[in-house]
């Protein structure tokens, strides 16, 4: 192993281990400090493990950054002992960046939609682990190419999968909280992830430095995006307003009454007028917390449930924070009337004794319904 390549190692693993500890510390801090609001579901207590994931997935890279500067340290790198633990953390990383996405709000909605899509997916990150390992034994000795390895083939492949998931959770993610820079940032971050990978499977810069120095940026600037998703969740987790303290009155059709104190907002009267398919939606959401059992508060939010895209979510934001026209400090967004339960179904926040429903509207949506 030469001195360019000890020097990744090590550095990949120290940056790593650093970026994951950290994470994992913001999460710890972030579930004590906004228990309250990260539990807001009585049926189920369901705290988003998202930043808990990722940093799991960081430190599988200390692993099995450690795995592969110990294995040209002690000799075991050609072995079929390496190439087991090599194919294993290649599974860990992947399904724990898979199940940190889970948690994110703007990640492809296929992703939550229901659980088979989950057990698909992780059956196909099992399967490439299977092809990887049995190519690299194949071709360990007789490469049919010396400028390209097959056994990187598939898992460069489902990089590439995992790749466009992450781009679209995180540019999503980043444009909603208002941070364009950054959402610009973590595209380039994780695609030159991707690109760092290349050189591995087609052998096109022979350069070890240049390697890994690609590598070392890679990996270094998407930790660096991992950070900032975390202090923006904090700032977001902040400025939510509780749900005890928020009340909504339907008024009458097409009028809603709203008081949500943390946003400068006092009984604020919402006149939706031609927007009839949001104000419909508002209500058919407040119907369902305010009359339904726990277990039946929730709306499927997909293509094959009552509202067919998250899209209709944002537009009730909109429409609401346009009709306000409020400050942009006192602005709403969506996590602040709807709150995301996992597998494509969402709620409304305001707890039920807050909902009032006129009784002659209640009746006239039950036969519209």
């Amino acid at each position: 192993m030469s001195d360019i390549t000890k020097f990744y190692s090590l550095a990949h693993i120290c940056i790593s281990f650093i970026g994951g500890l950290l994470l994992l510390v913001i999460w710890y801090n972030i579930k004590k400090r906004f228990k309250n609001i990260l539990e807001e579901d009585e049926s189920k207590k369901r705290i988003d493990k998202g930043l808990l994931y990722l940093s799991l997935a960081l430190f599988v890279w200390v692993f099995s950054g450690t795995w592969i500067f110990s294995s040209n340290q002690f000799g075991f790198a050609d072995t079929i002992v390496y190439d087991i633990g090599y194919s294993l953390f290649s599974v860990m990383n992947n399904l724990f960046l898979l199940l940190a996405l889970f948690y994110f709000d703007f990640a492809p909605s296929f992703l939550y939609k229901n659980k088979r899509n989950t057990i698909l997916i992780t059956i196909l990150i099992l399967a490439v682990a299977v092809i990887t390992f049995v190519l690299l034994q194949l071709f360990k000795d007789s490469p049919v190419d010396s400028n390209l390895s097959w056994s990187g083939i598939p898992d460069l492949l489902l990089s590439s999968f995992i790749t466009y998931l992450l781009i679209v959770s995180f540019y999503k993610t980043f444009m909603n909280r208002g941070l364009k820079l950054v959402a610009i940032i973590s595209v380039l971050a994780i695609g030159l992830m991707l690109l760092s990978q290349i050189p591995d499977v087609i052998l096109i810069i022979h350069d070890t430095l240049y390697r890994n120095l690609i590598k070392i940026v890679a990996k270094t600037s998407l930790i660096a995006v991992f950070l900032v998703l975390a202090t923006s969740w904090v700032i977001q987790l902040a400025l939510t307003p509780r749900a005890s303290e928020m009340t909504i009155a339907f008024l009458d059709w097409g009028l809603v009454k709203i008081t949500i104190p943390s946003k400068e907002i006092y009984d604020r009267t919402v006149d939706f007028g031609a927007k009839a398919t949001q104000y419909k939606n508002l209500l058919r959401f407040a119907v369902r917390r305010k009359s339904d059992t726990i277990e039946k508060q929730y709306i499927l939010v997909s293509s094959s449930g009552e509202i067919k895209s998250q899209t209709y979510l944002s537009r009730i934001i909109d429409n609401m924070n346009s009709i306000l026209e409020l400050k942009e400090e006192s602005q709403l967004e969506r996590k602040d009337l709807f709150t995301f339960v996992g597998q494509g179904k969402y709620r409304l926040r305001v707890i039920p004794q807050n909902i009032i429903i006129d009784k002659a509207l209640s009746k006239e949506f039950d036969k519209t319904a």
